[in-house]
This record gives structure tokens, sequence and C-alpha cells, in this order.
């Protein structure tokens, strides 16, 4: 496996471009199933996880092209071959479930693995399955999969989420596009990716009203048809460049950075001590003079603070000024960072959902291990602030997530390399 190899130490500066954002063109991808027109993806990040998605789409029978060296995705399932998602390929993504509402609302049936991803705790799909129940399919779970069907189709009707959930309301927002009638979607999930997708769908002829709000209201249509469709930033790379320079030192402009992408997270940075300015061209974030301040960080759906940032925003807090506490209240078993980060002499205490983290005076660098996703991307920026040199590794987990985060940091000014495997 690839590891990273980072020299601490080097105040960083310049600018970064910023992709398009996993989360939304993960979701963006199925909506192909739903139309048997073209569908055109521009702004596409160059991901594991995206050519993951396109090996599940290709296996029901979908044409997916990479153009424009891979920031071009050219999707068309104008003759499906197959209904059914393997475990073979689900399992390696979480988001596969995103297939399952689509199928079922074009084509009356799917069968599809119950999915795999990051080990960050239990994140069940009953509110996918409760969401498709509610608009008349009816479910079976059997030997590992869902087997769904919807004779006469999919009807409209009431969904309301117990508690917030991106990936059911993206599921249930498709699956109601094609519904017969009216579907309203209660305790919708809010974030900008939740935005993205009723976008791309109502170019595609859906009609949608209330997306970014608690409740969503479908007026299912006969058929969707074709559409071009720029996929919205990513606001976790964002906040993720956002904090190299205020772990390092220095100043980086994030181009094409909006902060009403992720307003919580820029205002647990100002308390921080730090500067950061909306540009014309992005946004700016610059290291003031002596420590950072602690601030406490309390997770929460859209608009609150991104639980995809609290692995980094640890990272930044280890050599902060004081005591931090971060309390993760999205995903259980969020805090496998933290261990390794000790490991770099970092003083945090994990009881529970909560981690305390008391501020050292400097990291050292150490060889570590990632664990998943954001948490590889923690222990490369803790690098960038140790003394000495950090490898980390496992980071297979990056690709999934993290386009070239090597030569983006290099270009800041980072001591940074990847050392394949021998």
């Amino acid at each position: 496996m690839d590891s990273i190899v980072i020299q601490g130490g080097q105040e960083l500066s310049g600018e970064v471009p910023i992709a398009g954002a996993k989360n939304a063109c993960l979701a963006l991808m199925p909506a192909t199933l739903l139309t048997d027109q073209p569908l055109t993806l521009t702004n596409a990040p160059r991901l594991s996880d995206i050519r993951t998605m396109t090996s599940l789409l290709t296996s029901l029978g979908a044409e997916v092209s990479s153009l424009q060296n891979g920031r071009v995705l050219a999707l068309s399932s104008h003759d499906l071959t197959s209904h059914r998602a393997d475990y073979d390929i689900v399992r390696k993504m979480r988001a596969s479930i995103l297939v399952l509402g689509p199928l079922l609302a074009r084509h009356g049936e799917a069968v599809v693995s119950l999915p795999g991803g990051c080990a960050i705790g239990a994140r069940p799909v009953d509110l996918h399955l409760r969401a498709l129940e509610a608009l008349g399919a009816t479910l079976e779970l059997r030997d590992g999969y869902v087997h769904a069907t919807a004779n006469g189709g999919l009807k409209g009707g009431r969904i309301a989420f117990p508690f917030v959930s991106v990936g059911a309301t993206e599921n249930a927002l498709m699956a109601a596009t094609l519904a017969k009638g009216t579907t309203i979607i209660e305790n919708a999930a809010r974030e900008p990716e939740i935005v993205d997708l009723a976008n791309c769908l109502s170019k595609m002829g859906a009609k949608i009203a209330g997306a970014g709000t608690t409740k969503i209201e479908v007026q299912g249509v006969d058929q969707l048809h074709g559409a071009t469709h720029e996929v919205v930033l990513d606001r976790i790379e964002l906040g993720t460049y956002m904090i190299a320079p205020a772990i390092a030192g220095g100043s980086v402009e994030c181009l094409g950075g909006r902060i009403d992408l992720i307003d919580a997270f820029c205002e647990r940075l100002d308390a921080a001590g730090l500067s950061v300015e909306q540009t014309k061209r992005g946004i700016k974030v610059s290291r003031k003079n002596g420590r950072l301040n602690a601030v406490d960080v309390k997770t929460a759906p859209f608009p609150g603070f991104p639980t995809d940032l609290q692995a980094q925003m640890m990272a930044m807090l280890t050599t902060a000024d004081g005591v931090s506490n971060l309390e993760e209240r999205i995903f259980e078993n969020r805090f496998m960072h933290a261990p390794e980060l000790q490991r770099m002499g970092a003083e945090i205490a994990v009881s529970g959902g909560t981690a305390t983290v008391t501020g050292v005076a400097r990291l050292k660098g150490a060889p570590v291990m990632a664990t998943d996703l954001r948490a590889s991307v923690s222990l490369i920026l803790a690098g960038l602030a140790a003394e000495g040199e950090t490898v980390v590794n496992r980071v297979y987990h990056l690709d999934r997530g993290y386009e070239r985060v090597e030569e983006k940091l290099s270009g800041l000014g980072a001591r940074i390399e990847r050392m394949a495997e021998t």
C-alpha cells in the first residue's frame, strides 16, 4: 500500500484549486438511471469513489464515459441490462445504495446489496427503505440484498424522517420524481449536495420545491429527459485546505471557495483566531501571529459544523492554546484518528461521543496509520506542523475523497511526497 511522507515545519503560501464535490457527484451519477437520455456532469472530481460508482452503473448496463481528463462524465442509461447491484461492487462504497430509488422509480424493480464504506460506525439503510415503502414499494431483505418491487409504479406519499439523513433524502428525492402524484419529504437534509441534486433533477424535468429546507415537495412526472449539470464545489475539500495554513502557518487562497457552503466551520476558525476572507476568487485563510485559541465544536447536519471536517479540526486543535471539546453527534466511532494523533504527541481524551483536546506546543513526527477517509487527511495535516518526519500509512482511504493531495500541498510549499508500495 502507498504511504504519504511529510517533513513538517514548512509554512504554506499560494493558491489551491478546489475540486467538485465527491458527495454531490456520487448522488448525481445514479440520476442517469431515471432517464433514457444522456446526462452530462461537468466539474467532476477524479477519485476512486467515482470510479467505483462508474463500475456499478456500467454493471447495470449504463454507459459512462470520462472526458476532458476526467473532469466531465457523460452518462447514458438508454438500455439497462440488469436491475441487480452486486455485493462485490456495493461493498466498497456506502453511496452505492443510491441506485435503489432510481432503479425502482423507472423500472419498478431493483435488487441491491447492502452497502459498505468507511468503518465510522453504524449507518443503517432503514431510512432509505422506509422512504421507498412510503411511496408504495414492497421490500424484502434476503441474503444480504434488498429486493424491491413497485408493481404499477411508485405513488406519491408523505415521508417523515425521524432524523436527518442526507443519503435517504437523496434516494427519496430521486424516487419521487417519477412517482405518480405529490410527495412530501419532511425533516429533509438541507446540505448543499441536496440542493445540487435537486437543481440537476429540475434541469432533467423534475418538479421540485423546497430543496435546501426541511420540507421538500415533489410533483411526479411521467418521464425525465437529459441535461448538463456542473457539480457543486466540494465544501469538505475546501475546509480541509483552509485548515492547512491554520495548522502549518502561512496564507492560502482556496479557489472557488464560498463561505456560505461552510459558514459554521468558518465561524469556528474565526473563533480560533484565524483570518477568513471571502475574495473574488475564493476564500483566503491566514494564520495570525501566535498560537491558535482552543474552541469547542459540535458536529451537526447542515447548516451546522460538518462531521466530515471534525477529524481535520481535531488535528488543528492539538496545538491550540487551551482545552477544546469536540462532540461528535452524527456518527459513533469517529474518533479513530485520536490514538494516531496521540502517537504524534497530542493530548486527547475520548469519552463516548466527546473528545477533549489539550493543546501542546508542538507535535512530533511519527509513523501513523489511516483508519478512514477523513482520518487519513487529518494525519497529513498534523504532519505539516510536526517536528521531523511523519509517515501516513494505508492512504488508499485518501484517494476515495481527495484528488492529488500531495501535489496540491507541495504546490503550497509543503514537503510531502507519496511513496509507492515496492
